[in-house]
């Protein structure tokens, strides 16, 4: 062979082995990838095929398919859609899922490892596959109230049972109506989405879980439980002046309106979070020291880490500290501090359970298309940050707040409610915070709600929304 010849049968076989290198690189490296691409038309056709499994709460679908006569044979569906879409998401054939439709993706389509016998069994008797249902937690009568108070406003509400972290309530505003994503008409689909882009938040954006705010002063918990972890009770006299100047500064700290919290200048520890005093925090964060806060916060889950429920949390942090004066700042909610609305409810949930914070779930069970249960979620502690002592003693100083101070709004006639407002102040109007639970003595419900730019306080603002959706929850319990 002359050299001209050997020079193209080597590029010939380097061509050849480059494509068969390809091909198995696209068929066993990126298979998984590219099977899931939601530009993929083969695999979406092949899934608009099966009846995708339904998401049921309290044995009524709140997502479900339905067959139709076009290309693809069957539609997803959201019977008031508006009142499920921070939970629920969509399914759709331009945009994917998001939301449980994405959390719970392997279940709803059948194709989870639990569903293996049922899909070989389906091979063998030609039976159409189907995928499994996903029961969630969630309670209707708290999910309307929330929704219900959120109406007009940019915010969330999030309820869990403390004794087992199951959530019983999950709502973000503004929302949408997920049915218009689900469609198959495609410029539909597409025009719908630019309008959600184009808002102002876009409504798609879960509030609970994927957005974090300055807490204001419901962060004042976490100091106050610092305090009480390191000597303190609630009947310890602190520094409560009328103003503060931060260490190392000119700067003059000021209570809510520019008020005086004593005469005195100071005054019991229960009274500082009655009337939420802000110099007293900051000056009590400021004597802990920033590892006593830092540490305290991380303990109730604010390290910072995104976790799942199973939706995607992103994670709350106290940020950056960098002295005396930052801490003071961040002692009452400020500075670098960021919690989303569902870690509020956390910290909730875990002085009213003794002290044992559990991981909050939105699944309660996972049923295979005939309906067995293939799965069901048993309580798990997340973190236990307190002991049952100071739980008890947080308990007396939140029961306080809302019986004497200012979280009046949250009282509900019958039945004792601990509870903490905040008020953060940002770079528009104030946003408005209300974290409790109720009843005190024995709690079986934890709220918190969030207010973007209420302009208001937590305690005028948040307060009642929070009232409203534990009156429904107990309501539904027998009282």
């Amino acid at each position: 062979m002359n050299a001209p010849l050997r020079r193209v049968a080597i590029s010939v076989l380097v061509l050849f082995t480059l494509l068969i290198v390809n091909i198995n690189y696209i068929q066993v490296v990126r298979s998984e990838e590219l099977r899931e691409d939601t530009r993929n038309t083969r695999v979406l056709a092949e899934e608009y095929s099966r009846e995708r499994g339904s998401i049921i709460v309290a044995g009524e679908p709140i997502a479900l398919s339905t067959e139709t006569d076009d290309r693809l044979k069957y539609l997803r569906q959201y019977p008031d859609g508006g009142l499920w879409a921070a939970v629920t998401g969509f399914y759709s054939v331009v945009y994917g899922a998001r939301g449980m439709e994405r959390a719970e993706n392997d279940i709803l389509t059948g194709r989870d490892d639990r569903l293996l016998v049922r899909r070989i069994s389906d091979l063998f008797t030609g039976r159409d596959p189907s995928g499994g249902d996903v029961v969630l937690t969630l309670d209707p009568a708290v999910q309307q109230a929330a929704m219900a108070g959120l109406e007009g406003k940019i915010g969330a509400v999030v309820a869990l049972d403390p004794s087992t972290g199951a959530v019983l309530g999950l709502a973000s505003t503004p929302t949408y109506d997920p049915n218009a994503l689900s469609s198959h008409d495609l410029d539909a689909v597409r025009e719908t989405a630019d309008q959600l882009e184009n808002a102002d938040p876009d409504p798609r954006t879960n509030q609970a879980t994927q957005q974090r705010y300055a807490p204001g002063s419901i962060f004042k918990v976490i100091v106050s439980a610092a305090a009480l972890e390191n000597g303190y009770t609630p009947e310890t006299v602190v520094p409560a002046p009328q103003t503060l100047t931060l260490p190392g500064t000119r700067t003059e700290l000021e209570n809510f309106n520019g008020s005086a919290c004593s005469a005195s200048g100071e005054q019991p520890l229960i009274d500082a979070l009655t009337i939420s005093c802000n110099t007293a925090f900051a000056q009590l964060g400021i004597d802990l020291g920033e590892d006593a806060v830092r540490q305290m916060a991380e303990a109730f889950g604010m390290t910072g880490e995104e976790f799942d429920v199973p939706l995607p949390v992103v994670g709350s942090t106290t940020g950056d500290i960098e002295n005396d004066a930052e801490l003071g700042v961040a002692s009452i909610g400020q500075q670098s501090v960021q919690m989303t609305p569902l870690q509020a409810a956390m910290i909730a949930a875990a002085v009213a359970n003794d002290g044992r914070l559990m991981k909050p779930h939105l699944v309660d069970q996972l049923l295979a298309p005939d309906l067995t249960v293939i799965d069901e979620t048993d309580p798990e502690e997340f973190s236990r940050p307190i002991s049952e002592e100071v739980a008890g003693q947080l308990t007396e100083m939140m029961t306080s707040v809302v019986a004497n101070g200012s979280g009046r709004a949250a009282r509900i006639s019958g039945v004792q409610v601990a509870g903490k407002t905040g008020t953060a102040e940002n770079s528009g109007p104030d946003h408005n915070w209300f974290i409790g639970f109720a009843p005190a003595d024995e709690p079986r419900i934890a709220v918190a709600v969030f207010i973007r730019n209420g302009g208001g306080t937590g305690g005028d603002v948040s307060a009642p929304i929070a009232r409203e959706v534990i009156q429904a929850y107990l309501d539904g319990q027998g009282g």
